[in-house]
């Protein structure tokens, strides 16, 4: 469906929004959407970031917590 659309049709529908809504209402919301998309990578940023850490973490405290057979003799 939109495959039919040219650059003409972008154009208009663009005047239409912007007759309906106004241009300052328009540049608010891009605002905000350029925050929202700032927001959104920072998220992931952090995100993998905070991965690594803990990844990097977990090689440093693991332990061996395979059961002794020592220790299961004197057990039993």
């Amino acid at each position: 469906m939109l495959n039919n659309i040219g650059p003409a049709g972008f154009i208009i529908i663009a005047v239409v929004v912007l007759v309906l809504f106004g241009r300052g209402k328009v540049s608010a919301l891009m605002g905000e959407v350029g925050k929202g998309i700032t927001s959104f990578k920072k998220g992931l940023k952090d995100g993998s970031e905070e991965l690594d850490d803990k990844s990097g973490d977990a090689q440093h405290t693991a332990r061996d917590v395979t059961p002794d057979a020592e220790h299961e003799k004197d057990k039993a």
